[in-house]
């Protein structure tokens, strides 16, 4: 009447797990032992009847933090000096910002007919192999694998460490590298224990840590209110004076702007765990990006009303330097509050990446241990835990500069192909329902 069951369940008991071959009903098998006398029980798991799948708890506030814990980290906090930079005025770093918004923006709207046409998780893995077949999508997983998504959860946690070290050496211009890294391994363990524990600990620490970054980009905000009210507008009397209109120096101007926007695709990979994807994904993922574009645009801004050019130029840490200039003794709330955004930007791209190596290991396409799912959280603990281990690696071997070189030209490219999907599939699958269009 069973069969073991193929995609297996990992459980912290060691039961048995079978299936029903014909109404795919998992059994839990109980094993007891009186005296000489062996007995075996079968117990319906109700919860996982259909086969092992993810647990379906992510409402359309959680989708949406999601989205904006993952983009919101880092890149605000430290882009607004490589733009500057390229441009050369607050006015034309401002039309960038509000740029790579709109680009972020169409982008998204393209994940969302992909999310909606194919309601899976595994996002650019699922959809190249969807559309080119195993063999890309096996290239487009190990990519994965071994750059993109560890490279970047291992950036954002040392970016998290260094912050978090900025108030215990504030006379130092960098915090000791062993501590950095130390710390950062900390902050990935943490992290995955987590993600281990429950898909609700995981969606609660990104809502808690989602709100602690944008309070900190809305204070910065407040304050940059505040000063234009004191007649601080001294930069926005000309803001386009001196501009660099240089196409080779507005494209770097660009791509600086997009690594602060990376990550608007991440609730793709947890479309499973959604509890009504079809009407919270498009919702979800366009409400954040034109969140995280407004918020964006209004701190650049207020970063103009108190730092000059050349003082941003110089500055490692812009928000830093902001609070500096504003809060006087008490600047050191500045780095604790970016050190909370970078956590939650660790938690986000554990908890999305973990799943699109779980469903590659469904399709075969890696080792089955990591198909495995807890018996009692329904969390994919092998791919977390293998997601956590990678990252660790490049903490230990890599600087922030020469991460962030390998990352960004893979992960756009890898964004460019999902795009070019859409664009496929409106050709060759006219008749696929499409929800989003």
């Amino acid at each position: 009447m069973s069969s073991l069951l193929n995609a297996p369940i990992f459980s912290t008991h060691f039961i048995d797990f079978v299936t029903d071959s014909r109404s795919m009903t998992v059994l839990r098998v109980i094993t007891s032992t009186k005296g000489d006398e062996e007995s075996t029980k079968l117990e319906e798991v109700p919860e996982l009847k259909g086969g092992a799948r993810l647990k379906k708890s992510i409402g359309l506030l959680s989708s949406t933090t999601i989205v904006v814990g993952s983009v919101i980290g880092s890149g605000i906090f430290v882009s607004p000096q490589g733009i500057l930079a390229m441009t050369n005025s607050f006015g034309a770093s401002i039309i960038v910002w509000i740029a790579c918004g709109l680009f972020s923006l169409v982008g998204a709207y393209c994940y969302a007919e992909l999310g909606t046409m194919m309601p899976r998780s595994g996002a650019d893995y699922s959809y190249v192999h969807e559309a080119f077949g195993p063999f890309f999508g096996f290239i487009r997983l190990w990519i994965d694998v071994s750059v993109a998504q560890p490279v970047a959860a291992a950036i954002i946690s040392m970016v998290f460490a260094n912050y978090l070290l900025k108030p215990a050496f504030p006379t130092c211009a960098e915090s000791p590298p062993a501590a950095v890294r130390l710390l950062a391994c900390v902050c990935v363990i943490t992290v995955g224990f987590i993600n281990c524990m429950s898909v609700r600990w995981s969606t609660r620490t990104q809502n808690i840590f989602t709100f602690a970054k944008v309070a900190a980009l809305v204070m910065i905000i407040i304050t940059g209110f505040v000063q234009i009210g004191r007649g601080r507008t001294e930069e926005f009397q000309d803001p386009f004076e001196g501009s660099n209109w240089n196409p080779g120096s507005l494209t770097v101007a660009f791509y600086n702007g997009l690594f602060a926007y990376s990550g608007w695709n991440s609730l793709n990979c947890m479309i499973e765990e959604m509890k009504n994807p079809r009407r919270d994904l498009p919702i979800a993922i366009i409400v954040s990006c034109l969140i995280i574009t407004i918020i964006y645009t209004m701190a650049n801004v207020a970063y103009a009303t108190v730092l000059t050019i050349p003082e941003i130029l110089n500055s490692d840490a812009v928000a830093v330097s902001f609070a500096i200039r504003i809060y006087g003794p008490a600047w050191w709330i500045m780095p604790i509050f970016v050190a909370l955004s970078t956590f939650g930007g660790v938690n986000g791209s554990v908890m999305t990446t973990s799943r699109m190596f779980f469903v590659a290991s469904q399709q075969n396409q890696m080792p089955k241990l990591l198909s495995f799912l807890q018996t009692s959280s329904l969390t994919p603990v092998p791919a977390i835990v293998f997601m956590c281990g990678v990252t660790i690696v490049y903490v230990g071997i890599g600087e922030i500069s020469s991460l962030m070189n390998y990352l960004g030209f893979v992960k756009w490219l890898a964004v460019g192909i999902s795009v070019l999907i859409v664009i496929i599939f409106r050709f060759t699958r006219r008749t696929m329902e499409r929800p989003v269009k």
